[in-house]
């Protein structure tokens, strides 16, 4: 099979999961300035990535990881973040286990990290010590207890779900932590027509549910092939500028970024930038990334990378303007520049 068919292919695919999510959430082939939440958890999902979802209360954010996972057959785990929360309720401990023989021995057990899919819903309201302890299995996928390294069971997600920081009883997660989530979706009020869908759907004796149309194996497959995916000098280069251009004090930063920025992306912003854009390349049945892909990609892989000064706050600048400044001032050649 050549990859113009195998791009055609994933294109088929990543339909026929966002229909299946679609079934339960209003606005699934619904798109914004800033993109499709669906289309991005799906993007995580095939890009080997982690997902964050940001809203006020109400608004699906849990319903749409709940629906994925219906659609997917794989091990769930949802962990509700409290402020009482504390790591081992998440990674698991040691504990002593006494055999029939009456022989005592240290024995893990798990914690609900141990799944494919991790809900942490409204992971911000736990204490930072709570939230840390996801930063070794978002990273490596593993998790160490007593010098003893567990790993989990690939494909692993962490999909999490945070309401906005001003929101009373919550802590802002480590910057750490938020550069392990390979994107960051703002979920938006939904428009009149998707609120009385919404309404309908879910105000009848049956509700709607997903059924399971693809397994870890497919998903391990696909995420390959993403990879695979190939992305032109010239396109890379925008990318990488791109992201220089959020770190103040570099020759690409403008004017407005040494003004309004403490910190810009990491390198895993471009590396996020590149591989949601190779995604978005197959879902137009594409073997090759364009600048388009990259400005279709950006708000969502840079956005939580980006951290704003008092200044910016002050003069109602957000990370989504700095971005989009960034896409209008950023030339596609650096010979342009």
């Amino acid at each position: 099979m050549s990859v113009e068919q195998q791009a055609a292919e994933f294109r088929e695919v990543f339909e026929k999961v966002r229909d299946e999510v679609g079934k339960v959430i209003v606005g699934a082939a619904e798109s914004s300035a800033t993109g499709n939440a669906v289309d991005a958890v799906l993007t995580c999902v095939f890009a080997g990535g982690h997902c964050l979802l940001e809203g006020v209360p109400g608004l699906g954010k849990t319903m749409l990881v709940r629906t994925l996972s219906e659609a997917l057959d794989l091990d769930f785990s949802r962990i509700q973040f409290t402020p009482d929360l504390m790591p081992a309720d998440i990674i698991g401990t040691n504990m002593i286990v006494e055999d029939d023989t009456g022989r005592r021995e240290m024995q893990f057990r798990p914690g609900p990290i141990f799944a494919n899919i991790i809900l942490a819903d409204e992971i911000n309201r736990a204490t930072p010590k709570t939230q840390s302890s996801l930063l070794e299995a978002m990273q490596e996928h593993t998790v160490s207890v007593a010098r003893t390294i567990h790993r989990l069971e690939e494909p692993f997600f962490v999909l999490a779900t945070q309401n906005p920081i001003e929101m009373e009883g919550t802590y802002p997660l480590p910057e750490a932590q938020l550069d392990r989530f390979l994107l960051k979706v703002i979920i938006d009020y939904p428009t009149h027509a998707m609120l009385t869908e919404i309404v309908e759907r879910t105000t009848k004796r049956e509700l709607p549910k997903g059924h399971k149309v693809m397994d870890g194996g497919e998903i391990l497959k696909w995420q390959g092939f993403v990879r695979d995916v190939v992305s032109a000098p010239q396109v890379t280069d925008y990318a990488v500028r791109l992201v220089m251009a959020t770190q103040p004090g570099t020759d690409y930063a403008p004017e407005r970024v040494n003004k309004y920025v403490r910190f810009g992306s990491s390198p895993r912003g471009a590396q996020a930038l590149l591989l949601a854009a190779k995604v978005s390349a197959l879902r137009d049945a594409r073997f090759n990334v364009s600048f388009k892909d990259i400005e279709t990609a950006a708000f969502n892989a840079l956005r939580h990378r980006v951290l704003l000064n008092f200044e910016a706050e002050a003069d109602g600048l957000t990370a989504d303007d700095l971005v989009r400044n960034l896409l209008e001032e950023i030339p596609k050649s650096e010979k342009a520049a």
